[in-house]
């Protein structure tokens, strides 16, 4: 039996803060507790967002505490082929339909249900009456797989107007090219094991163990946000802290 194989997956648009490290540490515990790997991945397909730069710190900070990752990380952005293709198959299935739909048309949306992330849920326009002129995201019908559990997103896009791929099928994709064999990530990205599944069945791609650890949380509550500026973990760092100062306060 091959080893366990853990990933730890950050998008590098902003500095890693307490969180991630959290979920860093985790998967290392995890992977040499299993006698596994632990592969870093870099989620950067939003390439205006993910800087060279930002990509840079994110390793920095991670190699300062201590993490012992597999050589050769995946950088997404080098692999949009993957994604192409795994798209094509889905598309080959007719599962999937072209939505034009800018932000001022989905604003007919602000009193639909919302899906996990708080966001209108789709009303499938573009399904039933045709797309529109301009670019196009790709959308999954998810009434056609019949996958009940997955209606919650509705019908989720896939690929991006601007990118050509989606968070969800990269990770996919990714996770079965890298062979991961557990995927330990924070409970906000439970919900969305519903979609990563039924994407792996519809691709014919393996289904690695999940689990979902509790998220390290602002004094207020919320969790913790690049977008919000959050101490992280260069301003540690620059505080004077030191990886075991991290590693202690997080508990390990």
């Amino acid at each position: 039996m091959n080893p366990p194989v853990f990933r730890f997956a950050p998008s590098p648009n902003g500095r890693l803060h307490l969180g991630h490290a959290y979920s860093a540490l985790l998967n290392e515990k995890l992977a040499r507790e299993a006698g596994g790997t632990l592969l870093l991945r870099i989620e950067d397909i939003d390439t205006t967002r993910c800087t060279e730069t930002l990509v840079q710190h994110c390793i920095d900070d991670l190699a300062w505490l201590g993490i012992a990752f597999e050589p050769n990380p995946r950088r997404q952005s080098q692999h949009m082929d993957d994604y192409r293709a795994a798209l094509a198959k889905l598309d080959a299935m007719g599962l999937l339909y072209p939505c034009t739909c800018t932000r001022s048309d989905l604003a007919r949306l602000k009193d639909a249900p919302r899906d996990p992330d708080g966001q209108p849920l789709y009303d499938g326009h573009c399904r039933m009456h045709g797309q529109g002129t301009g670019p196009a995201a790709l959308r999954l019908d998810v009434a056609k797989t019949g996958a009940s559990a997955a209606s919650i997103w509705g019908d989720v896009i896939l690929a991006r107007k601007d990118i050509g791929t989606s968070y969800h099928l990269s990770v996919v994709v990714d996770d079965a090219l890298q062979g991961a064999t557990h995927v330990v990530r924070g409970a906000d990205m439970e919900q969305a094991t519903s979609i990563h599944l039924l994407l792996q069945t519809l691709l014919g791609l393996p289904h690695p163990i999940y689990q979902h650890h509790d998220l390290i949380r602002h004094q207020t509550g919320r969790k913790l946000s690049k977008s919000a500026e959050d101490r992280s973990l260069a301003d540690m760092r620059a505080e004077g802290a030191t990886p075991q100062d991290v590693r202690k306060l997080l508990g390990f």
